[in-house]
């Protein structure tokens, strides 16, 4: 009877981090988005954020948009901050119908009290509409760093449900991640994902290259941690926080560190310096492979 031999998990090529990468991009940024096109990956996934400076007329132009640019448009759904039924199924149905929308991304929102009968992600999960528009991929949030609101064991909770009803309804989850600033931080939390029997592919949220000043107010709106300590893991100097930051350091340690055992996993860009930043800092890291 021979040996068992224990095969440990290998490290993944750094370049394959970066080969289905997304970008999150508003519908006042579309301009920008059609300039730097012809840089970016056919066919990647383009998420529009659910601003409230913008109405669903902005929204679907932006995901038209998209789709006319080539790339796979994959519009938010921020449920506190929607109306009514009737409101939220039209969108979708003509996100669909007109743009080829297969793809949504659904978050609870900021606002405490719901503008209309959907007080979470999941309560929009529920009503149907998505499958019976023909959405064939769901994204769910995914909080490394923590949740303003929940704890951990609420929130592994709540995107188990989650995962679980989108499977259940024909459809594909999808986990997106905040931005975060540690990368051990982010490989942990694959971990334990993982070991939940939580298999679904995940985008990791990267900071785009920007000023350092810009992305502590972008951590601090969306309640990432940004301490000195994480700041000197991402590779800055507390003494430097005027300059500007890339992901390089993040990126390198996230995909030194990844391997078999935490899945698929692919980068999502939140370009706060510009598209046309993010992806000058792609095609860069890229060509290092």
């Amino acid at each position: 009877m021979g040996v068992a031999v224990e095969r440990k998990p290998f490290p993944l090529p750094a370049s394959d981090i970066t080969d289905a990468y997304s970008l999150e991009v508003s519908a006042k940024d579309i301009a920008a988005l059609s300039a730097a096109a012809p840089r970016i990956l056919p066919a990647s996934t383009i998420s529009v954020p659910y601003l409230p400076r913008e109405d669903n007329d902005a929204r679907l132009a932006a995901v038209l948009a998209i789709r006319r640019l080539g790339f796979e448009p994959m519009p938010h759904f921020s449920a506190r901050r929607i109306a009514s039924l009737a409101e939220f199924e039209s969108f979708v149905r003509r996100a669909a119908a007109e743009a080829g929308v297969e793809r949504c991304f659904v978050i609870a929102g900021d606002p405490s009290t719901p503008m209309g009968p959907f007080s979470d992600s999941a309560s929009l999960i529920d009503t149907g509409v998505f499958e019976r528009s023909g959405i064939k991929l769901i994204g769910v949030g995914g909080h490394p760093e923590g949740h303003p609101v929940m704890n951990k064991a609420e929130q592994w909770d709540v995107l188990e449900r989650k995962c679980h009803s989108i499977g259940q309804r024909g459809m594909a989850p999808l986990i997106v991640t905040q931005f975060a600033f540690d990368a051990e931080i982010v490989l942990a939390w694959l971990k334990a994902l993982r070991e939940r029997g939580i298999d679904h592919p995940v985008r990791v949220g990267v900071p785009g290259p920007a000023n350092i000043a810009v992305l502590a107010r972008y951590a601090a709106l969306c309640g990432v941690s940004a301490c000195a300590s994480m700041w000197s893991k991402y590779g800055v100097s507390i003494g430097k926080l005027f300059g500007t930051a890339g992901p390089d350091l993040f990126v390198d340690r996230l995909a030194s560190g990844l391997t078999e055992a935490h899945g698929k996993v692919s980068l999502h860009f939140f370009p706060f310096g510009g598209i046309a930043q993010s992806v000058k800092w792609i095609e860069q890291y890229r060509s290092r492979a």
